[in-house]
């Protein structure tokens, strides 16, 4: 490990620090979670009012519409054809019916007649925007903000009609920068009924499909009214408010920080604890509490023991256990794994050194950590073990789990350095990790080990129940012997010693024994062997 790691390791171990980082995180994310949906409720609110203002435009648009056309139809329907004062009556009565109708006149070759002689509206006659087959449409016939002049105008043969803007403005007054337009010709061209033509075209794409579609931008909101007719269609632009937090929403800050400084307490607490623990596993090692169990390995048809897996347990001075689970990973994340390593090692030969020596066919399986299997460090300790207690590599096995292969190029070369001076190397857990058969082929392994959850499964319905079949067909393809753990009952050896396992761990042969145990489970096998030959002979 490099000193800068090893640096920014002891850093993130510090509590103080952790909570620090784990408090300002936290207030950051719930913080900026907060405004987001903040954000959101704002974008909400802004699209229900373009909303709401769209359909009361599209409604009071279609009201005028309808009433101009309405109008037309009346003054078209009538006999006058000439500018006098009968037609000038006629007219004064049409706007008079009909609320909407500001201005109505007669034009022909002669002149101009109007219900409102002395108001200029429709002196002015240019080409109509819209041509229809029965009306034409003039479309904001004057830009002055005076409400009393003529905003649409509908015209059919000689008779016009407009309505005020004041019309359209009394339904909804558009906020400043807002604009109304009316798109022609597919969206080419725009006509403000309201406000300027400034914004279109829009420089973003815009739904075209949806009935009533509302586009929200960066900075405006765009929402088309489809009307009933194919030649135009409505459409309303207006500038959005900005990013303005409502008052009621400042309380998300304190609220953030609250919490925030509660994750980083409780993080404080647990690195306190986890701080407490590493210090007392180290003391754990220096006192001895640490103590080194075999789990005896047997042989599914002789019954005889094989060798044996090397447990670690710690004993407090309470009498109380803590799990492998626990301190493990622990010690993985701090280090302390190396010197768990090779403690077990060095309590294995010191306690079954004379035991190897004596039965060259028995074999200690030890396991190897994430950390272990990356370098090859391990190699060199085992090396120096067996050299000065005199045992043979062989009798020395390894066993790795899938989720310890990390890097598996780097660990089939140390898995492989080990093998070749002759230890044997175990996949422990095998089927709860993620080592595919590609790879299993690809790594120097002799051994298979069934986790004993799908020991377990045997025999019951449960869904991992042919795991543990499939596992051993494997195994057999492969050339690979086979350990089963936890087997506990006899109809379980009896079923995997029928399906080719040969070898077995697990409660229905023998608990975690001491190595002094061990030592007599293996010597007494001995001495029943040996009596069992001579009353043969």
């Amino acid at each position: 490990m490099t000193p800068a790691r090893e640096t920014l390791q002891s850093w993130l171990h510090r509590p103080f620090l952790l909570a620090m980082m784990a408090a300002v995180l936290s207030t950051v994310l719930l913080l900026g979670a907060s405004l987001f949906v903040v954000m959101q409720q704002i974008q909400q609110r802004e699209s229900d009012q373009m909303n709401a203002q769209g359909e009361r435009f599209l409604q009071r648009l279609e009201q005028l519409f309808g009433q101009l056309r309405e109008s037309l139809d009346d003054l078209q329907n009538q006999p006058l054809r000439r500018c006098d004062d009968d037609m000038i009556a006629t007219l004064q009565q049409v706007s008079f019916n009909y609320r909407f109708v500001y201005e109505a006149a007669y034009i022909d070759s002669s002149g101009v007649c109007s219900n409102r002689p002395r108001r200029s509206g429709l002196s002015v006659i240019r080409p109509p925007d819209i041509r229809g087959p029965t009306y034409s449409y003039w479309l904001n016939t004057t830009t002055e903000p005076d409400e009393n002049r003529a905003a649409l105008m509908l015209g059919r043969g000689n008779f016009r009609v407009a309505t005020s803007r004041g019309h359209l403005t009394d339904v909804v007054d558009l906020p400043p920068g807002s604009s109304l337009l009316v798109v022609l010709d597919h969206g080419e061209r725009a006509i403000p009924v309201l406000g300027t033509d400034q914004y279109w075209p829009p420089t973003e794409p815009w739904p075209s499909k949806s009935r009533n579609a509302l586009q929200v931008t960066q900075n405006r909101l765009i929402y088309r009214m489809q009307t009933d007719s194919p030649e135009y269609q409505l459409v309303l632009i207006a500038q959005r408010n900005g990013f303005n937090i409502p008052s009621n929403a400042w309380w998300l800050l304190p609220i953030s920080l609250m919490l925030g400084l509660g994750i980083g307490f409780q993080v404080f607490l647990l690195a306190r604890q986890r701080q407490s623990m590493d210090a007392e596993l180290h003391g754990a090692i220096r006192r001895g509490e640490l103590q080194v169990l075999y789990q005896p390995i047997f042989d599914l048809r002789s019954r005889n023991c094989v060798g044996a897996e090397a447990l670690l347990r710690w004993r407090r001075p309470d009498g109380t256990l803590t799990s492998p689970d626990l301190f493990i990973p622990m010690a993985e994340n701090t280090g302390q794994i190396r010197q768990i390593t090779d403690f077990v090692l060095q309590r294995l030969f010191d306690q079954l050194g004379q035991l190897l020596r004596a039965n060259p066919q028995l074999y200690i399986s030890v396991n190897l950590a994430a950390c272990d299997v990356m370098v090859p460090r391990i190699g060199e300790v085992i090396a120096r073990l067996l050299a000065l207690h005199r045992v043979s590599a062989h009798q020395i096995a390894f066993e790795v789990t899938e989720r310890g292969l990390v890097d598996v190029l780097v660990a089939r070369d140390n898995l492989q350095s080990l093998r070749d001076v002759g230890h044997q190397v175990l996949i422990d857990d095998f089927g709860t990790g993620y080592c595919s058969l590609a790879y299993l082929q690809t790594l120097p392994v002799d051994c298979l080990k069934i986790d004993k959850a799908f020991i377990d499964a045997l025999g019951h319905d449960a869904a991992s129940s042919g795991v543990a079949p499939h596992i051993i067909r494997m195994a057999h393809a492969l050339e690979l012997k086979v350990i089963a753990e936890g087997i506990e009952h006899e109809a379980q050896a009896s079923y995997l010693s029928s399906e080719g396992v040969t070898f077995g761990q697990g409660w229905l042969f023998a608990h975690a024994l001491s190595a002094v145990q061990l030592i007599e489970l293996i010597t007494r096998g001995r001495r029943l062997l040996g009596r069992r030959l001579d009353d043969e002979a």
